[in-house]
């Protein structure tokens, strides 16, 4: 019973990997290449073929090595390359407001400072 419950456990654990790369893999194409280069990271052809044999491997060849190196470049690209794109192509989440996440309704805030 506990290696089914520890299969199961891993299954789920896949199944996420997978998600987290397909999901990554669709927002790298669809973003415009010329925010790459605004936002000075690696080219879209290279997220979209790291992105892609992270889908494959995760798909076709589940080796435990690869599958991992393949969530890391989809964290990567999730934290660092999509906001990045967000940034540059004007897509930043405070609506139609603009400014960081800090700032109050008289600029920023600075802690008291």
């Amino acid at each position: 019973m506990l290696l089914a419950a520890f299969g199961s456990f891993l299954q789920l654990l896949f199944l996420a990997m997978l998600v987290l790369a397909v999901v990554a893999l669709v927002f790298a194409a669809t973003a415009r290449e010329d925010a790459y280069r605004a936002a000075d990271k690696q080219k879209k052809s290279f997220w979209l073929i790291i992105l892609g044999v992270t889908v494959v491997v995760n798909l076709v060849i589940p080796i435990l090595f690869l599958q991992i190196a393949g969530v890391i470049a989809s964290i990567v690209f999730m934290v660092d390359v999509r906001p990045a794109l967000k940034a540059v192509s004007g897509g930043g989440g405070g609506g139609s407001r603009g400014g960081s996440s800090s700032d109050g309704p008289y600029g920023p805030y600075n802690g008291g400072r």
